[in-house]
């Protein structure tokens, strides 16, 4: 890997250059707050290449591995010797793109990513990690990482951000997201017991759709006072309807009595809680996020083995267009919309999302998301917000990740954005000058603009 990687003309590495080294702000990730405020040095790359990371463990599933060397009892050294003879096959996978820049980027390693090397790179990546005592800061601060939003859920104590508020040492700033997904799962086993959870860090009972709205907005005060600019949902249902609150009163006190509630009533409770949840995020300035058309746990023999966010979710079907317009015009009408931003696992939808998002004010298409987070996905998402809508309001790239590692991809995304507009400005398309706005905007700009109290 060298400075011209996936960069193919002059202008493409002009436009690089502006923003190399521009700090990072992500502003949805799935880092762990408590793995950062404890800063403990890593130990190998095994560990802090593979722990927690979904995205390695179905690449090396489907290269055969078996489970003991994904997520069961092996050693770290041998589960890098599965990764690495799993990599060695997967052109054309991010992974073997994202695998190795972090190599470079962190470890100085540039050999190629073969069964034959992977001593080598085991012996080189951690003689790397011990001289340099790499550690969780250590990472973000090597990848320029001036923000970082964690997701977080309602009934969190945060804890660990609050600690690190105070820690004058933290060169970035790593604030909590409001994420609703087990709120709005009412359906799911165990969902008396989370509300019952969440009125006791409340400190009342909940009963009734009132006092949860209540129990909400006053987390969602606390999540503010501790930094809170972010919130967001990525479950797989989406309302048809929105239902009115006596019918979302009523599932939701069936999902509490543990009685089964039906489509209709699912779908009418959710309906009620977006606009209710939009509401409260507009009155807060906060910044709302919709991760649409997610399957969740399709291998459910996976999930009884490694439980959720292991590697076992899938591309959904798309979202119908008519229920996302109908949500939407319901918090327009209702509240105004808060600055909103939709991602769709289904590249198929993507065109459509951002002819709908272009309808409405405050609301962006984000990033190609997961399975769409490649080098097409990547360059196919930047045509279709241009193309569609505004490419100039564009927030680029966030991680959505668990690995400290991955930073590097938001070097993948400023190559491949650059690159995009380097070719059009090279075939006579658009101006030098706006190209290097641009880039700097996409990159960058945005987001500062956005989360407006960095400094």
């Amino acid at each position: 890997m060298d400075t011209s990687y996936m960069l193919h003309t002059d202008t493409a590495r002009r436009l690089y250059a502006l923003v190399q080294n521009l700090p990072i702000i992500d502003y949805h990730c799935h880092l762990s707050p408590e793995q950062i405020d404890a800063d403990l040095p890593f130990d190998n790359i095994g560990e802090v290449w593979l722990a927690g990371d979904h995205y390695k463990w179905r690449l090396m599933r489907a290269a055969g591995i078996p489970e003991r060397y994904i997520t069961g009892d092996a050693g770290w050294h041998d589960k890098f010797i599965g990764y690495i003879s799993a990599l060695e096959l997967a052109a054309g996978n991010p992974l073997y793109h994202w695998s190795q820049m972090e190599l470079a980027l962190y470890f100085d390693v540039r050999l190629p990513l073969a069964a034959e090397n992977a001593e080598q790179i085991w012996m080189q990546a951690n003689a790397a990690i011990a001289d340099r005592k790499l550690s969780p800061c250590r990472l973000m601060q090597m990848a320029g990482v001036e923000y970082a939003a964690t997701t977080d859920d309602p009934v969190d104590d945060l804890v660990y951000h609050r600690r690190m508020r105070t820690d004058g040492n933290l060169k970035c700033r790593i604030t909590p997201s409001f994420r609703t997904d087990k709120v709005l799962q009412i359906r799911q086993g165990g969902y008396a017991g989370y509300i019952q959870k969440l009125g006791e860090v409340c400190g009342f009972q909940i009963k009734s759709l009132e006092q949860l709205q209540r129990a909400l907005t006053d987390r969602l005060d606390f999540f503010v006072e501790n930094g809170c600019r972010f919130t967001d949902v990525g479950i797989a249902a989406f309302p048809e309807v929105v239902g009115d609150e006596a019918g979302a009163n009523a599932a939701f006190r069936k999902a509490l009595a543990g009685d089964p509630v039906n489509d209709r009533e699912y779908a009418a409770f959710l309906g009620w809680m977006y606009v209710f949840l939009a509401g409260a995020y507009k009155q807060r300035g906060l910044v709302m996020q919709w991760h649409l058309a997610a399957y969740r746990n399709a291998n459910t023999l996976l999930y009884d083995l490694c439980g959720a966010d292991a590697g076992g979710d899938c591309i959904g079907d798309c979202i119908c267009a008519d229920w996302l317009i109908r949500v939407l015009d319901a918090i327009h009408r209702s509240s105004g919309l808060p600055k909103t931003v939709l991602y769709t696992l289904n590249p198929a939808m993507a065109p459509q999302l951002c002819s709908i998002a272009g309808c409405f004010p405050e609301v962006l298409c984000g990033a190609a998301w997961w399975f769409c987070d490649h080098l097409r996905g990547i360059r196919a998402q930047i045509c279709n917000i241009a193309e569609i809508g505004y490419l100039g309001s564009f927030l680029g790239m966030l991680t959505d990740s668990r690995s400290f590692l991955s930073y590097a991809r938001h070097d993948y995304f400023r190559r491949i954005f650059c690159d995009v507009v380097g070719g059009w400005v090279e075939n006579g398309e658009y101006d030098a000058t706006a190209a290097q706005k641009l880039v700097r905007s996409v990159c960058y700009e945005n987001l500062q603009r956005l989360t407006g109290d960095i400094r």
